[in-house]
């Protein structure tokens, strides 16, 4: 069971169309967010997704982040830096795919169980995150060449694919799992005493 689910039990096409948008605006708002850190700021648009999965759960987590890439693809600014459409001809396309796959998988282990407890939760928040790097990497590496792109960030070494999109967000995907899990077991926590 999800947060949501907990505290919505009945929810109706309306209640989830609602739910979907305002986690989509969450995202979006997270995304415009910079967190001065070591080498390179960070956004909070990561530990948006991961406390939307958490919380709305697999198939509600992944409607979310697909409703928040057609707000991005329709040419509204919701990505990093106030980025639109463009965004998915630049090198982070692939971590922006790669969301809708983290929000499921996140969820599923909420549905399942599995992310329960704040070790439990931060555990799973962070073999998520990841995972992210498969779709991240795996643009930059050659599948934005294969599809014509050319940049000076396209079809590069892994050398280069550590350095520049790999080692100065490890430690920022750490900590937003952790904070992931202190958000959504926080909310177990104040939902519980409400009802106790």
């Amino acid at each position: 069971m999800t947060l949501t689910h907990a505290l919505l039990p009945a929810q109706s096409r309306l209640t989830q169309l609602l739910m979907v948008l305002g986690g989509s605006a969450l995202i979006a708002v997270a995304a415009q967010i910079n967190v001065p850190m070591f080498p390179v700021p960070m956004t909070l648009q990561t530990l948006a997704v991961l406390v939307v999965g958490l919380s709305f759960g697999s198939r509600l987590g992944a409607a979310t982040l697909l409703v928040y890439l057609a707000e991005g693809a329709m040419g509204l600014p919701v990505f990093a830096k106030g980025l639109n459409f463009v965004a998915f001809a630049g090198p982070t396309a692939g971590f922006l795919i790669g969301f809708v796959g983290l929000a499921w998988l996140v969820g599923y282990a909420a549905e399942k169980g599995w992310a329960l407890g704040l070790v439990s939760t931060a555990m799973v928040c962070a073999v998520a995150s990841a995972l992210l790097y498969i779709p991240g990497v795996a643009w930059p590496m050659g599948l934005a060449g294969a599809l014509g792109l050319e940049a000076g960030w396209v079809n590069i070494g892994a050398d280069k694919i550590w350095a520049w999109f790999m080692a100065p967000f490890v430690i920022g995907d750490a900590v937003k799992s952790v904070l992931a899990a202190l958000l959504v077991t926080g909310g177990w926590a104040a939902m519980k005493a409400r009802r106790g």
